[in-house]
């Protein structure tokens, strides 16, 4: 293939020069067959984290309503990553390059958002932003493959969004065959670098109980991804629900509040729950959790509010079952069949692991499968990792 017929280079907008890919390496491919007795005596390295407890190595799916501040929480986690400071501005993350793609955007919405969100702070060399890149199938695979073979310490790699890069579905397969195939490129290169991908894409237009099911598309999008996120909160509301589950992600929710003016997602202490509550109702629904068998007197003193108010209020929340009161008139909240308080806490965020061995194949990936198509790039000399 000559110059004239490649895809177009990706446009910059900050940070290193991506370059057109140089020809695949010659290199071994890796293994993919063991003996049982083989695969149990190999030592692994522990799952890397880009932000620990919420977005692990491999492929993760963010999901949400248009204009619902996907961009913002993708946009700011990347930052976060890159300057090794804290995710949600709570969870502390190990600093690493990343690559964040903003398909969408322009360079002068992009310095728009990056200067509210740094809040007047340096930017980090470590991320490198492009507004354009050729689709993974036509290109956009080596193009990434090549800037991770130039950045080997990289932790995430931010599509944003996904419908930019995935390509024409190919003649003759199924609409679940069509999702999953290419949802594949972008997990071979996960699987292969051993990096977090973070695929930002919609919800559909219908409701789901199920919040898997709200994914836009059919179930090979989830099912492909080793974890997928979706954010929710209501149209012109500031408190948001992230959900979160996967194959090395324990499931989870967790509460959010989004700061327009500084444009960051927030990580609540609140459960989930409370957010679709009222705000009189959520207050004290925060104080008997903390304070069980409080009257309402002594709820209204600590919460400031209005006594007569939280009396009522607290009758209302214990008939819709959100309270339980005894013969005394003192709250609490109600217990599942597990003995636990209903609504539960957020989960605690896991401490980043600490790294691992790495088997005696002749690659830390060596117990990854295979993932064919993927051009191992020769790394340049000049490393800006060194």
């Amino acid at each position: 293939m000559d110059s004239s017929e490649r895809p177009p280079h990706l446009r910059l907008v900050s940070g290193d020069a991506v370059h057109a890919p140089a020809a695949p390496a010659a290199g071994h491919p890796l293994r993919t067959s063991w003996t049982a007795d083989e695969l149990m005596d190999l030592t692994f390295p522990e799952t890397r984290w880009a932000v620990p407890g919420v977005i692990a190595e491999g492929l993760n799916l963010l999901a949400g309503p248009p204009k619902v501040g996907k961009s913002w929480l993708s946009l700011g986690t990347a930052i976060a990553v890159a300057a090794g400071g804290k995710a949600l501005e709570a969870i502390e993350v190990e600093p690493g390059p990343v690559l964040y793609l903003a398909l969408e955007d322009t360079p002068r919405r992009l310095q728009s958002r990056m200067r509210k969100i740094l809040g007047g702070q340096r930017a980090p060399r470590a991320l490198t932003l492009a507004t354009e890149c050729p689709t993974l199938p036509q290109g956009g695979v080596e193009r990434i493959a090549h800037w991770l073979d130039s950045h080997p310490s990289a932790r995430m790699v931010v599509i944003d969004v996904f419908a930019k890069v995935r390509g024409i579905t190919p003649p003759g397969l199924s609409a679940y065959d069509a999702d999953y195939t290419a949802m594949g490129y972008a997990k071979r290169l996960a699987d292969t670098y051993g990096v977090a991908v973070v695929l930002v894409h919609h919800v559909r237009k219908m409701g789901s109980d199920d919040f898997l099911e709200q994914v836009s598309g059919t179930n090979g999008l989830a099912g492909a991804a080793d974890a997928t996120l979706v954010l929710k909160r209501a149209r012109g509301g500031a408190d948001g629900v992230l959900h979160v589950t996967g194959r090395d992600v324990e499931e989870a929710e967790y509460a959010l509040s989004f700061q327009p003016a500084a444009g960051v997602w927030h990580l609540l202490d609140s459960p989930p729950e409370d957010l679709a509550l009222g705000e009189t109702r959520a207050a004290i629904t925060r104080y008997v959790r903390e304070h069980p068998g409080s009257t309402p007197k002594v709820i209204a003193e600590a919460t400031s509010l209005v006594h007569n108010t939280v009396k009522r209020t607290c009758q209302r929340m214990a008939a819709d079952g959100q309270l339980c009161a005894d013969a005394g008139g003192r709250y609490r909240l109600p217990t599942t069949a597990a003995g636990t308080e209903s609504p539960g806490t957020v989960p605690r965020v896991p401490a980043v692991p600490q790294p691992g061995l790495t088997s005696t194949n002749e690659t830390d990936h060596g117990g990854h499968s295979p993932h064919p198509g993927v051009p191992r790039v020769p790394q340049s000399e000049e490393n800006p990792d060194s």
